[in-house]
């Protein structure tokens, strides 16, 4: 039996290595942190993610999964060894590789036979290579030659559906140098395999690419469609039944035809970023993907002069927010596009009551280090609206879909509704006497 090991146990790193475990395999997931891996032995996801709980504890009663701090254990245990930790940004937008890097000198420092080393995170064009020169050094340090293989296996998980998108891939891409690594990569995803997952072998370098390539284009068409919302306010058009009739196209497609008050989370945003610096590097001007950057930036700033000229003068008032996470179905703040409205809008003197069904903890600490003017973390989405001036829905989570709109109304001081997400009806909170504007839409 082929035998796992995951390096770093953030939110790639945890689902994968769950994942693998409900496949069958003997997964041991590495991590310096302790006290996340004392909570995930006992059972306890770090992170929020549909169904994770579940399978966490399902496969730890089955002893398929363990959680250590010793990399040289999960080194030593293992045939296959799956690099995910984090590559955070740098002031310039290229990826910060030291902690790849670092775990590779501690493979190199630990291997003692073959083993095939996959990178899982998300990493520049070339950071393979390196990979390889790294650990080729530590082993003629310790005058070893062992035979190794580097694979480029990225990962496509939305947050909010990561479960889902594991076991149900719609592609699996390898990317190896050798088809003895290529042979048993589709061992380890066998269960995909078998049930007609395509899979796509490539050199390692195109691999690497696939990703940054395709969440560029994705945050490119929530770019456009969230730049097409302002020419349909302006011009009387639905930007709804726009994106609806351009999806119907085929060749488009209406995934991430949403409007919205921009995109966030830990892939657009920092893909995109890092994809320009590559391009720099190789004399590359990827002018789509910075105006996608830009466009995005543009859109949050956007809904806060949005309500600000509906509004007035926003001294003094106070906001109830309902959804602080990017998107729902998560607990993740990094680039959330609340961040930049609450920070904007405290600027020029609002405050806020707050709630998030799963993300309350996070944007608290995110918005204590903003200073940002927070009344209230709320107990539900009706707390929140109470003895507000207005309430902007930022994230729509499945319970705001359906609110009690005329509880919503008796507990306001004022009647200004800002629907980021478009959930609701014109005609509907009109009716029901709130002062009502969405995306795109007049």
């Amino acid at each position: 039996m082929i035998k796992i090991s995951i390096i770093g146990t953030g939110y790639v790193g945890l689902v994968t290595g769950v994942c693998l475990s409900d496949f069958g395999w003997q997964v041991t997931c590495a991590d310096q942190n302790e006290d996340i891996i004392l909570k995930l032995n006992s059972g306890k996801p770090t992170i929020y993610e549909p169904g994770l709980d579940d399978l966490l504890s399902r496969n730890l009663s089955y002893k398929r999964i363990k959680f250590v701090t010793d990399i040289n254990l999960a080194v030593k245990e293992s045939d296959v060894i799956f690099i995910a930790v984090g590559t955070p940004q740098n002031i310039d937008g290229s990826a910060d590789l030291s902690c790849v890097y670092n775990v590779a000198r501690q493979i190199g420092r630990y291997m003692d036979k073959y083993k095939i080393i996959v990178d899982k995170s998300t990493v520049p064009v070339g950071t393979g290579q390196t990979v390889k020169k790294i650990i080729l050094e530590e082993l003629e340090n310790r005058g070893l030659t062992i035979d190794f293989d580097i694979v480029s296996n990225p990962e496509f998980l939305r947050q909010g559906s990561a479960i889902q998108n594991f076991t149900h891939a719609d592609r699996v891409v390898i990317g190896a140098e050798s088809q003895r690594a290529v042979d048993i990569m589709k061992q380890v995803y066998r269960v995909l395999y078998i049930n007609e997952t395509p899979f796509l072998t490539v050199n390692v370098e195109t691999a690497e690419l696939i990703k940054y390539a395709s969440n560029a284009f994705l945050a490119t068409k929530i770019s456009f469609i969230n730049e097409l919302s302002e020419l349909c306010e302006k011009t009387g058009a639905n930007i709804q039944q726009v994106a609806r009739g351009m999806g119907m196209d085929a060749r488009i497609g209406s995934k991430f035809l949403n409007a919205g008050p921009g995109y966030g989370g830990s892939c657009f945003p920092k893909d995109t970023k890092a994809l320009v610096n590559i391009g720099k590097i190789y004399q590359c001007d990827l002018g789509i993907v910075r105006a996608a950057i830009d466009a995005n930036e543009k859109q949050k700033m956007r809904m806060v002069y949005k309500i600000e000229k509906e509004m007035g003068h926003l001294e003094g008032k106070t906001f109830g927010v309902l959804g602080l996470a990017f998107k729902k179905n998560t607990d993740d703040m990094r680039e959330a596009p609340s961040i930049t409205i609450l920070k904007e809008l405290s600027i020029l003197g609002v405050r806020f009551r707050v709630y998030d069904p799963k993300a309350m903890k996070k944007a608290k600490k995110c918005f204590d280090e903003l200073n940002i003017q927070i009344i209230k973390y709320c107990d539900d989405e009706y707390d929140a609206s109470k003895d507000t001036d207005a309430i902007i829905l930022m994230t729509e989570w499945n319970q705001f879909r359906s609110l009690d709109l005329d509880n919503i109304k008796s507990k306001m001081n004022g009647n200004y509704f800002f629907d980021l997400r478009n959930i609701y009806n014109n005609e509907v909170m009109l009716g029901k006497g709130f002062k009502y504007y969405s995306v795109g839409r007049v």
